[in-house]
C-alpha cells in the first residue's frame, strides 16, 4: 500500500521514520513519499520532497512574515499528494500545516490517520470540529487526550508515547564515549531548542551558567537543523558543542538546562533533573498567554498535572533565576524529589511500543 507521510519538525521526523518501520513490518508492500527528514528517508530509501528544515517557522509574528512560502508549500504538498494518490495519508503534529491538508485530502476521497495529535487541548479548542470532519482516525500519544477527543466523539486510539521506544533502544554509553574524553566534571546538558530565533533567545543567558558553576561541564546539544557555524557564531564561550547527538548527550547528563517542547519530556525520560526555559517574540507571547488553556508549558508537568519541574518564562527566564533553580537540582532534596516523580510520569505514560500500535491500527483500518 502506498502512504503519504507529513512530518515538519525534528521530533516528528524521529517518530515518523519509527512509525514507518513498523508500518513496513506489517505490509511487505508498503511504498512512502514524505515530507520530514533524514531518518524518514533512511526508511523509505529516498529523499524527502521537502525537508522539514525548509519548514520551520514559530509563533504567530514569524508565521505571518512567510506567508507566502506557507502558502506556496501547501500548493505543493496537495499537488504532489494528488500526483502519489496514497491510501494513506499520515500526519505528524506539525498541526498549523497539517490541518489544512487534512481540510483539503478530506474532499479528495483520502483516509487520513492523524499521529501525535496536535495540542488544540492546550488552545484552539474549536479546531476539533476540524479534525473531526476531515480526520479518519486520531492516534493519540498523551493519556489524557484519548479522553478529551472522545469527548468530542472523535474515533480515536491512545497508542502511548513513541519516546518511550527510542529512548529505551538507546544504547549505554559512557560519558569518553560521548565527548571523547572524560575530565571527571558531571555534564550539564544545554538544550536551546532546534530553530535559529529560539536558540539565540535562550542560549545566551544559558551560556551564563559554565562560570557559575565551574565543577560542571557544560554541553550545548546541537539541533540537526542547524550548522556548527552558526553555534559558533553566537560565541559558546566554555561550553562544549555536540551536534545532532541530543540522546547521547541526555544519556550521560547529570542536569539540564531545557528549552519547552518535546525536549523536556525526553530529558525526563532520561532521567535528567532539569530547569525548563522559554522566551520568545514579546508579542508572539502576549497573544498565545490570552489563548492558551493550560497551566504549565512543559509536557511533564502537564502530564503529571503539576510542578514537576520549574518554568522559566519571558523575563523570569534570566540568569539569576536560571542560576538559583540549576543550583537546586544539581545535588541536594529537590533533585531527588524530581527524580522520584520522574518514576510516576513513566508509569502514567505505560509501557512501550506506540509505533507497532499504530502502524497496525492503520494497516488493520485501509485493509477493512
Amino acid at each position: 500500500m502506498k502512504y503519504y507521510v507529513i512530518a515538519g519538525e525534528a521530533s516528528g521526523d524521529l517518530h515518523a521514520a519509527n512509525l514507518m518501520k513498523a508500518i513496513v513490518a506489517g505490509d511487505e508492500n508498503a511504498e512512502f513519499r514524505f515530507w520530514g527528514g533524514d531518518q524518514m528517508a533512511e526508511v523509505a530509501g529516498n529523499p524527502p520532497e521537502k525537508h522539514y528544515k525548509e519548514l520551520a517557522f514559530m509563533g504567530f509574528v514569524e508565521v505571518i512574515m512567510n506567508l507566502r512560502t506557507i502558502l506556496g508549500n501547501l500548493k505543493l504538498a496537495k499537488a504532489d499528494i494528488e500526483a502519489f494518490q496514497p491510501d494513506a495519508l499520515v500526519l505528524i503534529d506539525y498541526p498549523g500545516f497539517n490541518m489544512r491538508i487534512a481540510e483539503w485530502a478530506k474532499k479528495q476521497g483520502i483516509r487520513i490517520y492523524y499521529y501525535i495529535s496536535p495540542q488544540i487541548w492546550a488552545w484552539k479548542q474549536n479546531r476539533v470540529h476540524a479534525l473531526k470532519r476531515d480526520v479518519t482516525k486520531m492516534l493519540t500519544i498523551l493519556p489524557f487526550e484519548q479522553a478529551f477527543y472522545r469527548g468530542f466523539d472523535m474515533d480515536v486510539d491512545y497508542v502511548g508515547h513513541p519516546l518511550l521506544d527510542a529512548i529505551q533502544d538507546q544504547p549505554a554509553k559512557s560519558v569518553a564515549d560521548v565527548l571523547g574524553n572524560d575530565d571527571g566534571r558531571p555534564v550539564v546538558a544545554l538544550l536551546p531548542g532546534s530553530r535559529k530565533q529560539e536558540i539565540k533567545a535562550m542560549l545566551n543567558t544559558m551560556l551564563e551558567m559554565p562560570a557559575k558553576y565551574p565543577n560542571y561541564r557544560f554541553v550545548v546539544a546541537g539541533a540537526p537543523s542547524q550548522s556548527r557555524d552558526f553555534y559558533d557564531s553566537l560565541g559558546l564561550g566554555k561550553a562544549e558543542l555536540l551536534m545532532n547527538k541530543t540522546y547521547d548527550l541526555l544519556s550521560i547528563a547529570h542536569a539540564a538546562c531545557v528549552t519547552s517542547g518535546t525536549a523536556t519530556l525526553e530529558t525526563a525520560l532520561f532521567n535528567v533533573p532539569e530547569v525548563v526555559c522559554y522566551r520568545g517574540n514579546s508579542i508572539s507571547y502576549q497573544i498565545a498567554k490570552r489563548l492558551v488553556k493550560v497551566k504549565y508549558i512543559s509536557l511533564v508537568n502537564l502530564i503529571a498535572d503539576r510542578e514537576v519541574v520549574v518554568e522559566l518564562i519571558q523575563r523570569e527566564m534570566n540568569a539569576k533565576r536560571l542560576s538559583k533553580e540549576l543550583g537546586q537540582i544539581l545535588e541536594g532534596p529537590k533533585r531527588e524529589t524530581m527524580l522520584e516523580d520522574y518514576k510516576v510520569l513513566r508509569q502514567l505514560l505505560g509501557g512501550g511500543g506506540a509505533s507497532q500500535r499504530a502502524a497496525e491500527i492503520i494497516i488493520g483500518d485501509i485493509q477493512k
